[in-house]
């Protein structure tokens, strides 16, 4: 069993190459087409409109006595989380590389992320039947811009026709070529070369060892067009990627990737399992102790999804009748939860959904909590004030699809308000506030003291306690740790507050009590309700105390154009607040990097072509958050009862539990 994963920059040919595979191990008697909108993977009526991928799709298919589920994930940045899910149920993958296009910004991004997690990887360079094609500019592209720990598996003949195809490299020409790679990583092989004994077959074993532990990573030339290539890339999966692991017989472990709705608008969780065997008809836990039984079990093979009676250790399945599982959950024995790990970048951007039928709003509003289950990161916010939902994205594209997936699945048309950058604050420093029970001005039945500090870049939110924890009962305990979190959401600005430590130093409550001779008197007795209340504005109290930061987005670029247009290009830079790092000129091109705000992106991107005359090509990738210095402290509207200004967030409460 083989979790293989397919990724790409959008159109380098991915569901083209998976068409390939399935048609060349016999799942498909004829090749699908991306133009044509009938493959196997783009199953979506938008991405056969579209001809890109939007969602994961999973497919399987038998190498010799390997079961490969086949994973062919969306190209389009904007679509980066499909990619962000799939990553954890991967045990290989092919990094797709178009021979024309060479490597693209997506491309390193996807790379980059392979590495730190160590996912074996080998390149396919496809296309090498198109115009442009060209053996060497790729391959050095890969070695300079990827990684060098590359290893060619063969040569390319006649690049650029339709007759370009694949020679695989002799047992000399690989030892040539992959020694000295190999032995930096393997200690009794460079033992075996200094003496002189390296046999092909020693070599050939620390290739698939140095590949299985993504130290090396072999590249594969071909062309999903014409099947060049796809018998040795078919032969490279088999050797060199490693199998899955797992024990069937052990407890039930595995991870959720992918949720999607039925026909009947029924829950369906696609899991990975690392182990145990799952049956239809078995209780699971998953997340913090929910549970839900498993209704139906399907499970992939050659080509679709069949209906089995179970799943087993390293395979794939799709369940029925976990009603309230999540993208990201844990089901069974606990493991290290996905939810929270992000490898890729967040959503730097935001906008209202609007209906454009006043009607439609409790439509709107369930279809986007349905889009919220297959793409949690979109991250819906609910302003009851004005009765607005704003959606976090990845880019306007992902605009446009959700739009086009509300009116073509809901029948929902809506209209977006202007895209905007999504801010962050820090706290600057320490700030600490307290109010005890039974204390004027405090009207709840609780004592909550809260010290914020602030905490290392990209560390989120850590609450910590300096007081006992038998000093109260736990469930208030988690009243205010859950509250805190909440409302850090909206800080001074109405940003979410992050990297910080909210450390809790004064707890205290009324003990149950109840007037003689009768039962529970909320009015002399605390409840979880008090330090909800309460919470918020001791939060707040110390927030403002410390101070906080307003930091926007910022993206790296690469952009490539000609040398003479330089001069028209640095003052545009200049005025969309691009600080350009690094400038080198390569003959005719230039090429600059350096980093943007994402405020700016677009209108760069909109100005370039005629600056340029239509030849710059600019490549953007989210790379840090940075202080907001000029010109006005962007402020977001507040979406909670505003514990900002104590009166107005009193009536708030005082409305919302008459209410």
């Amino acid at each position: 069993m083989l979790n293989l994963g397919i990724l790409a920059h959008v159109d380098a040919g991915k569901t083209s190459l998976t068409e390939r595979l399935l048609h060349s191990v016999g799942v498909i008697d004829e090749i699908g087409s991306v133009d044509d909108g009938n493959t196997q993977t783009d199953s979506l009526a938008l991405e056969r409109q579209r001809g890109i991928t939007i969602k994961s799709a999973v497919v399987s298919f038998a190498i010799d006595d390997i079961t490969v589920n086949l994973i062919d994930t969306p190209g389009h940045p904007d679509f980066i989380a499909e990619v962000e899910r799939v990553l954890s149920v991967l045990d290989g993958a092919v990094l797709v590389v178009s021979a024309v296009e060479g490597v693209q910004a997506q491309t390193r991004v996807l790379m980059r992320t392979l590495q730190r997690l160590r996912i074996p990887t080998l390149v396919f360079v496809n296309k090498i039947d198109r115009c442009g094609a060209r053996y060497d500019r790729v391959l050095e592209g890969i070695s300079t811009r990827l990684t060098p720990a590359i290893v060619p598996m063969g040569g390319v003949a006649d690049p650029g026709t339709r007759d370009a195809r694949f020679t695989p490299f002799d047992d000399a020409g690989l030892q040539a070529l992959v020694l000295d790679l190999l032995a930096e990583h393997d200690d009794e092989l460079l033992a075996a070369y200094v003496e002189g004994r390296v046999s092909y077959d020693r070599l050939r074993a620390a290739l698939v060892r140095g590949t299985r532990e993504a130290l090396v990573h072999p590249v594969f030339f071909g062309s999903a067009m014409t099947g060049a290539g796809i018998a040795e890339l078919i032969c490279g999966v088999e050797e060199l990627l490693p199998s899955a692991e797992g024990d069937a017989d052990g407890p039930v472990s595995g991870t959720v990737f992918k949720v999607e709705r039925g026909p009947a608008g029924e829950k369906i969780a696609y899991a990975r399992l690392f182990a145990g065997t799952l049956r239809t008809r078995d209780r699971l836990t998953f997340r913090d102790g929910e549970e839900g039984k498993v209704t139906a079990i399907s499970v992939f093979d050659q080509g679709s999804a069949a209906r089995e009676e179970a799943v087993v250790a390293g395979r794939i399945g799709k369940l029925w009748g976990l009603n309230d599982i999540r993208i990201g959950d844990i089901l069974g024995v606990s493991r290290k939860s996905t939810a929270d790990e992000h490898y890729f970048s967040p959503p730097t951007l935001e906008t209202v959904v609007v209906p454009r039928r006043s009607a439609d709003k409790g439509a709107l509003h369930l279809a986007l909590t349905q889009l919220a289950e297959q793409d949690p990161l979109i991250n819906l916010r609910h302003d009851e004030v004005r009765k607005e939902i704003s959606v976090s994205l990845y880019g306007e594209v992902q605009k446009e699809v959700i739009q086009a997936t509300l009116a073509d699945e809901f029948g929902v048309a809506v209209v977006f308000r202007e895209t905007t950058p999504l801010c962050i604050e820090r706290p600057l420093g320490t700030g600490a506030a307290v109010e005890f029970n039974k204390k004027d001005p405090n009207p709840f039945l609780a004592t909550v003291g809260l010290r914020i500090d602030p905490a290392p870049v990209d560390s989120g939110v850590e609450f910590r306690l300096e007081v006992e924890l038998g000093a109260m009962p736990y469930a208030f305990f988690k009243a205010v740790e859950d509250t805190v979190k909440e409302t850090l959401g909206q800080g001074i600005h109405g940003w979410q507050v992050t990297d910080c430590t909210v450390t809790m130093t004064h707890s205290g409550y009324s003990p149950r009590q109840s007037h003689a001779h009768q039962g529970f008197d909320k009015s002399m007795s605390s409840t979880g309700a008090d330090f909800r209340g309460l919470t918020p504005l001791v939060v707040m109290s110390a927030l403002r105390e410390a101070g906080s930061q307003v930091y926007e987005p910022m993206h790296r670029f690469r952009l490539e154009a000609p040398a003479d247009t330089l001069a028209a290009v640095l003052p545009v830079l200049a005025h969309q607040r691009a600080v350009p790092q690094t400038t080198e000129i390569r003959g005719a091109s230039c090429v600059l990097e350096g980093v943007v705000p994402v405020a700016e992106v677009h209108e760069l991107e909109r100005q370039l072509p005629g600056l340029t005359r239509g030849e710059g090509e600019l490549e953007c990738a989210f790379d840090h958050y940075a202080p907001v210095v000029r010109g006005e402290i962007p402020d977001r509207p507040r979406t909670d009862l505003n514990p900002l200004d104590r009166k107005e967030y009193l009536l708030n409460v005082t409305r919302r539990v008459g209410s």
